[in-house]
């Protein structure tokens, strides 16, 4: 199949459902070669049986990505079975919702081991591929591709495990291009707002996302963010790394990072009890941050 990933082999994570399975249609329809991972055999199956029904290629892949060994063998089985790796899309997620002080160890260790372990296991075995690749004098094209959240970039109450995993996703991303580029491979994260089984779990989210009975276009379609994604995994996208980009309807932006302020020095030591003046300058000066989600 032509298009812009035509001749890619591509790994997209938590590729049963959601924004995972778009994703994953999206980048066969653009030419790419894909490994439908998820847990859900059953799903991951559909999944490539609709991309195959369309002309595409693609396999299910069963690795788990919070396991190090397992997802090595995602890497294996793009080689084994398409020849190459050209990108990996780390999508899967899940969510243990509950306000901080309700919080327990298992509710933040799931999350933890999905959203960040997960993002470290799958590309690792992918950079390693690809520094091996450089080193032997080939010209490597690689791309990872993260998935952070709105909830990581300013917050979101009753998910502080979420929040935290996905800002440090986005901080993973910025390491990731700022070492990587010297391989050939870029790093971009994508925060996406669609229409989702974890966004539409709550009803009210679930009736604003739904889509328009008249035909009309679906602002929050899985496949408006696919878009992006198909794109940052191509050769196109060669010259963007370390960004974080919002995707949401037919709107694109990048998402604006922690920037130090002009500050007040005082030359010296401040006295502590003269430390509120500082801030009274600073809280005076700064540029407000967005709202945390649902405060």
């Amino acid at each position: 199949m032509s298009g812009i990933c035509a001749e890619r082999v591509v790994i997209v994570t938590g590729a049963g459902g959601g924004l995972g399975a778009a994703h994953a249609r999206t980048l066969a329809a653009e030419g790419a070669a894909v490994l439908v991972n998820d847990i859900n055999t059953d799903a991951a199956q559909a999944v490539v049986a609709d991309i195959e029904s369309r002309g595409g290629r693609a396999v299910v892949n069963e690795s788990d990505i919070t396991d190090y060994e397992s997802s090595g063998r995602a890497i294996q089985q793009a080689l084994a079975t398409f020849g190459d790796l050209h990108a990996v899309v780390n999508n899967a997620g899940n969510n243990r919702d509950r306000m901080f002080a309700s919080m327990s160890e298992a509710d933040w260790d799931a999350v933890m081991a999905v959203h960040l372990k997960g993002h470290f296991c799958l590309a690792s075995h992918a950079v390693q591929y690809w520094r091996h690749q450089a080193k032997s004098g080939k010209t490597v094209s690689g791309r990872l591709v993260n998935t952070t959240s709105g909830a990581g970039l300013q917050g979101s109450v009753g998910q502080s495990n979420y929040a935290a995993a996905k800002a440090g996703i986005a901080a993973l991303t910025l390491n990731q291009a700022a070492e990587l580029g010297r391989y050939g491979v870029t790093a971009n994260a994508i925060c996406p707002v669609a229409r989702t089984g974890m966004t539409t779990a709550v009803p009210e989210m679930a009736a604003r996302m739904a889509p328009p009975e008249d035909g009309s276009f679906d602002h929050f379609a899985p496949e408006n963010v696919s878009s992006v994604v198909a794109w940052l995994c191509s050769e196109l996208s060669g010259h963007v790394t370390g960004k974080v980009v919002e995707a949401e309807g037919g709107r694109i932006a990048i998402a604006d990072g922690w920037r130090s302020t002009a500050g007040v020095d005082a030359g010296t030591r401040w006295a502590p009890r003269d430390v509120g003046e500082a801030f009274a300058t600073l809280l005076r000066d700064e540029v407000p941050a967005q709202q945390v989600w649902g405060s």
